[in-house]
């Protein structure tokens, strides 16, 4: 997953912190509007200073196999 490295230590940060639940309903919540949104980080990407980290994100969103994976990747347990 050496593409998706940002979003990968993001998503490590965030399971860290308690947050997997919350962003698995949020995900399950924008699933059918995941490519509009991903279309929406596109656009934002050159204002922001973590511009990798959203086309990142973008590109996992525009696609159902892209959302999956991050779904796969909050539901699986940390390793300690």
């Amino acid at each position: 997953m050496e593409k998706t490295s940002n979003v990968t230590r993001w998503l490590a940060a965030a399971k860290a912190r308690g947050q997997a639940p919350f962003l698995l309903t949020l995900l399950d919540a924008i699933g059918p509007i995941a490519p509009l949104l991903a279309s929406g980080l596109l656009v934002a990407q050159p204002l922001l200073p973590w511009s990798g980290a959203l086309r990142e994100l973008a590109d996992l969103l525009e696609e159902p196999e892209g959302v999956e994976l991050l779904r796969r990747s909050l539901a699986e347990e940390p390793m300690e």
